[in-house]
């Protein structure tokens, strides 16, 4: 059946592709995908249900769990990996799983995306709970091993959201939502690292970003929840700090080495006059939100 699916269709564009010159290549695959983001686009409500879903999980203690085989896999343990030095959150928050396990990140698995069995053994294992919300990754649609991730999740109680860029598609009968941006057929036939896989990173993008920003971790579109942890965050830090405060750069740091390198609690902490403690119990009080313990302030 593979043959019907618009993933496996051939492009015409890109028929004679091994007759092009490079510079021909680069201009075709730039305007092939100049239509990804428009495809993204007509799904943006689904996006925004599975963002929602994905920021309750988080409140009440839940996990972002991506599972997927090959380049979908690899995205999702990517999104996953990205994560916590960019918000500050817990490693086991946000978790990618890939047929085949760690080795295949960078080598081939065969045949592991045809294991159903495979996935319920990796959830299993982690333990997957209805706490949590699993995002199922198969671009074509047909992948067992993601098939039976989101069957399981369901059966488990927790928020079943499939991604796959066929419309005709296996996932959206076991899944509660279906992200479907339909990019057409790849410049290589097949190919879903392409376009399929570009879409797969919007997506993944505004998922964690999305959820983050809802529970708090931005402040506008500031990294504020960072923990200065090496020497490039430390002086980033130290530069937001001043830029809510107007602090000298030495009472900066003296400020944030005070919070552990905490910068929200650093800059309640300033703002609100109180002790690194007393910024904790504020934050903690507004659900780690920033703005709502400066506003409540003024």
């Amino acid at each position: 059946m593979l043959e019907h699916l618009t993933t496996e269709q051939r492009n015409p564009a890109s028929d004679r592709i091994d007759a092009m010159s490079s510079l021909e290549i680069v201009q075709l695959m730039n305007a092939e995908d100049a239509g990804v983001a428009a495809a993204v686009a007509k799904e943006s409500e689904t996006i925004a249900a599975a963002v929602d879903l994905i920021a309750e999980a988080f409140r009440r203690g839940g996990r972002l769990v991506y599972i997927g085989a090959g380049t979908s896999g690899r995205l999702g343990v990517l999104d996953a990996s990205e994560c916590p030095p960019t918000f500050n959150s817990p490693p086991e928050q946000v978790v990618g799983l890939i047929a085949g396990g760690r080795t295949a990140l960078t080598n081939a698995v065969e045949g592991a995306e045809d294991h159903p069995e495979f996935a319920i053994a990796d959830l299993e294992e982690l333990g997957l709970s209805q706490d949590d919300v699993l995002v199922g990754i198969a671009t074509s649609g047909r992948t067992p091993y993601v098939i039976a991730a989101l069957q399981y999740a369901r059966e488990q109680g927790a928020a079943a959201i499939a991604f796959t860029c066929n419309q005709e598609n296996q996932l959206a009968d076991v899944a509660d939502l279906t992200i479907c941006p339909v990019v057409g057929p790849e410049v290589v036939t097949g190919s879903t690292r392409l376009k399929a896989g570009t879409a797969t990173k919007m997506v993944l993008n505004m998922l964690t970003t999305g959820a983050m920003v809802r529970i708090g971790k931005t402040y506008g579109n500031l990294m504020v929840d960072l923990r200065a942890t090496n020497k490039k965050l430390i002086d980033r830090s130290i530069r937001i700090l001043i830029a809510f405060t107007d602090l000298p750069r030495d009472e900066a740091e003296t400020v944030l080495e005070a919070c552990h390198g905490e910068l929200k609690t650093a800059i309640v902490s300033v703002k609100r006059n109180v002790s690194p403690e007393r910024a904790e119990e504020l934050l903690k009080q507004a659900g780690g939100h920033l703005r709502r313990v400066l506003d409540a302030a003024e």
